[in-house]
């Protein structure tokens, strides 16, 4: 049954412990605008989005949220809330135009005032250095597909870090990398729009040493003991049947969407069975030597975003196991049940499950749900407030899911929402709405909707419980 405006009495939050981390997130692209003040340059994002076709009605993100003008009043929606952190990204281009250079003093002052206000508002603030946003220069000679791109990421982050890192305690190096590198580069559906199965895969790999190499720089250079992680897109993925042909694809599209990322963060080395995979089709990730050294450096925390678990098949419709070039057929299966206008499915069960698989096949890593949410078809009444029943339910069986698998054993830490506010939405445009926060994008009045009271009444009631659970234990009570 849906949430009303008033938690439901079986509390999702039971079982997290009093420490557990409430936060709401966001990206720089999705929501800043501003794309061509104070010294910014252009972003992979913004020449796709010229692309005619490439982005729904033609949208962009030239002025977004206009975030970049109305920071502080976007911050006391987040303050209001109740929530102790927020995940926002830096925009490289912002900060460094064109990927090379110094620093861009008023590109990163926006930041500067950014972190203070939240520190202001008593909300911790969580730097992602890397949220797709390419420039636009660093594209023109080659990429993510390009060695060297990776040593100018460094780069970038030192000098993020080193006007932050005295207020903020922890930061993530890449938001999803299969993103940045498949949609990327693989199926075209996001900037910069290849397709091309080689480029992807060095795309992988020049992702992941970037993330190490800014690791490795920035915690050498803390001015005090900081958190470093990464984020992943990560999903269950399930055979269809127990078939052969099932099991066979699901593993295929497991190793590239999970184990090509886990394996090599955590263990140094590519998993053999994608290698061999990738090698049916003369494709290979671009090793050098100490290349996994650097990649595999400690992670102080790994970032989850989750939202929805996948199924696939090894037969195509009319059962064949083998494509037109002879390649085995990996095929995505639709599920039954309610979606989310996305059209992905709704299955917070598998969360759990994701959780359980994540830690137990990679243990000793501590977890946060950097990313959960939906987008639904949200109606506005006169006033531009949002009776979203269906996003409150979807938060409140989705924080039980965390609180599932954490009562299972699993370190997770924290939970974060997506998105704090409706947003530009990527290869949708603005056709798609996640927020907590509506956005009329004619106005930029921002109105909290029924799943940001929800959220915010969730989160000060496990405050308030933990609260009175540390004053009894202070008092002695049994």
């Amino acid at each position: 049954m849906p949430y009303d405006t008033h938690p439901d009495p079986a509390d999702p939050t039971a079982g997290l412990p009093p420490t557990f981390r409430w936060g709401v997130a966001t990206s720089a692209y999705q929501i800043e605008g501003a794309v061509d003040e104070d010294g910014r340059t252009p972003s992979i994002w913004d020449t796709f989005c010229q692309r005619e076709g490439a982005v729904a009605d033609g949208d962009d993100g030239t002025v977004a949220c206009d975030h970049y003008h109305r920071m502080p009043q976007d911050v006391a929606l987040i303050s209001d809330l109740g929530v102790d952190t927020y995940r926002f990204s830096v925009s490289w281009p912002r900060v460094q135009p064109g990927g090379r250079g110094p620093v861009n003093p008023r590109g990163v002052a926006f930041y500067d005032r950014l972190v203070d206000e939240l520190l202001g508002a008593g909300v911790d603030p969580w730097v992602t250095l890397y949220h797709w946003d390419l420039p636009q220069e660093l594209q023109d000679a080659g990429g993510w597909p390009e060695r060297d791109t990776a040593y100018r990421f460094a780069d970038y982050a030192m000098l993020v870090l080193d006007r932050l890192g005295d207020r903020v305690d922890t930061w993530t190096t890449l938001n999803e990398p299969w993103v940045s590198a498949w949609m990327g580069h693989v199926t075209g559906e996001h900037a910069p729009g290849w397709r091309d199965l080689q480029a992807g895969v060095d795309a992988v790999h020049h992702l992941l040493l970037g993330h190490g190499l800014a690791t490795r720089r920035m915690r050498a250079a803390a001015p005090r003991p900081l958190r470093f992680g990464i984020t992943l897109n990560l999903s269950t993925i399930d055979p269809a049947t127990d078939t052969e042909p099932d099991r066979a694809a699901a593993r295929r599209a497991e190793g590239l969407a999970t184990r090509i990322y886990l394996d090599p963060l955590r263990h140094g080395r590519y998993p053999d069975d994608v290698l061999a995979d990738l090698g049916s089709r003369r494709v290979a990730p671009p090793v050098r030597n100490g290349d996994l050294e650097i990649i595999s450096a400690p992670l102080d925390v790994l970032g989850v975003n989750y939202y929805f678990g996948q199924v696939f098949a090894g037969t195509d419709e009319a059962g064949r196991t083998t494509d037109a070039d002879g390649a085995p057929v990996t095929r995505y299966v639709e599920q039954d049940g309610p979606r989310t206008a996305m059209g992905w499915p709704i299955n917070p069960e598998r969360l759990t499950e994701l959780l359980v698989r994540t830690a137990r096949d990679y243990p000793g890593l501590p977890i946060v749900i950097t990313e959960n949410g939906a987008a639904f078809h949200d109606v506005a009444d006169d006033d531009g407030f949002v009776r979203d029943e269906d996003r409150a339910d979807f938060l409140a069986r989705h924080i039980a899911a965390v609180a599932a698998a954490h009562r299972r054993g699993v370190d997770v830490r924290g939970y974060f929402a997506w998105s704090l506010m409706d947003n530009f939405e990527w290869a949708f445009g603005y056709g798609r709405r996640f927020g907590l926060v509506r956005v009329d994008y004619d106005t930029q009045r921002r109105t909290p909707k029924l799943s940001a009271r929800w959220f915010g009444d969730t989160v000060r009631t496990f405050r308030a419980r933990g609260d009175a659970a540390e004053v009894a234990r202070s008092a002695g009570a049994p």
